[in-house]
């Protein structure tokens, strides 16, 4: 049995959150009152005990909040479990939406002992069904009655785009595609041409985020500031030749300059990784390619398919 050992809001961010026995969770919001709580996907977050109990074990002394965690429950192992987990106290039903996180500026707590287990062990959920939370509820994992409809990262790389000298309009297109095709798209980022920017912000959605898709724009050519594939490759698992060998193979249709496209397409954890041109018109017709596609492959990575041989 899960049940909940602690309920702890803050009034500030950056400082420790203290227990309460009650806290009230407002749909699409988080705690009512808590600093943290807002219209975005990290609106709670949640903590196993366990956690707790081996780091003081290990020579720490903190008590419930000072990872600065809502919820401290006991009997789950939230770092097993994958984005898109339903948890159900009571009336509340939260979705798990980020595991661990980076930590920009130490906590209170790193500041005292010299290490926090929130970006490690912590996840972050949203409110999706409103209600109170008392210390001593159960929790548990609740089946969805419904898929999961697909999530998705748009990337664009443009030097010009992030300066300010060029309007994005590929990442805009990309986006707008998605949407209508049914994805939600949960975020969108305008990267300079720099390696390390993309790779840090590859390797974050995926392991943190984990969508089901990241589709990329820019970079894909043979400047030499085009690196793109290069950082790709770098962060990937597993290599998916054949999604970037067909687009070439239907964009040579229609110019032979699609034989210069250096793209690639990976997959990181459950994350499939597109490389997609710079131009929004060349990107709709390399998405016509795909996009009928790839729910197979990402229904497998979700483990929510088997893989069907043809006869």
């Amino acid at each position: 049995m899960s049940r909940v050992i602690a309920i702890c809001m803050s009034q500030a961010r950056g400082t420790e959150k203290l227990p309460v026995d009650r806290a009230y969770f407002e749909k699409d919001w988080g705690l009512k009152g808590d600093a943290h709580a807002g219209h975005w996907h990290r609106q709670v977050s949640l903590l196993g005990a366990e956690k707790v109990e081996a780091f003081n074990e290990k020579g720490g002394c903190v008590t419930a909040g000072a990872f600065g965690e809502n919820l401290l429950v006991e009997g789950l192992d939230f770092r097993t479990l994958p984005v898109g987990t339903l948890l159900r106290c009571g009336q509340v039903l939260l979705e798990m939406t980020q595991i661990g996180k980076e930590c920009h500026s130490h906590c209170a707590i790193f500041h005292r002992v010299g290490d926090c287990i929130m970006p490690r062990e912590g996840v972050f959920a949203r409110v999706l069904e409103p209600g109170e939370i008392r210390v001593g509820d159960e929790m548990h994992i609740e089946a969805r009655t419904a898929p999961r409809p697909w999530q998705a990262a748009v990337i664009t790389l443009s030097d010009k785009g992030f300066r300010g000298e060029r309007e994005d309009l590929s990442g805009p297109a990309i986006t707008e595609r998605l949407i209508a095709d049914g994805y939600e798209v949960i975020e969108q980022l305008l990267l300079p041409d720099e390696p390390a920017a993309l790779k840090k912000e590859l390797i974050r959605l995926c392991d943190q985020r984990q969508p089901d898709l990241i589709l990329t724009t820019g970079g894909t050519g043979f400047g030499p500031r085009d690196t793109t594939p290069e950082t790709t490759l770098a962060v990937s698992h597993r290599n998916v030749p054949g999604i970037a060998e067909a687009i070439r193979a239907r964009s040579l249709a229609i110019t032979p300059h699609a034989m210069l496209s250096r793209a690639v397409s990976v997959i990181r954890g459950k994350t499939l990784i597109v490389n997609l041109p710079g131009s929004p018109k060349a990107c709709m017709e390399t998405m016509d390619v795909f996009m009928d596609v790839i729910p197979h492959g990402m229904g497998l990575l979700r483990d929510e398919v088997s893989d069907c041989a043809r006869p």
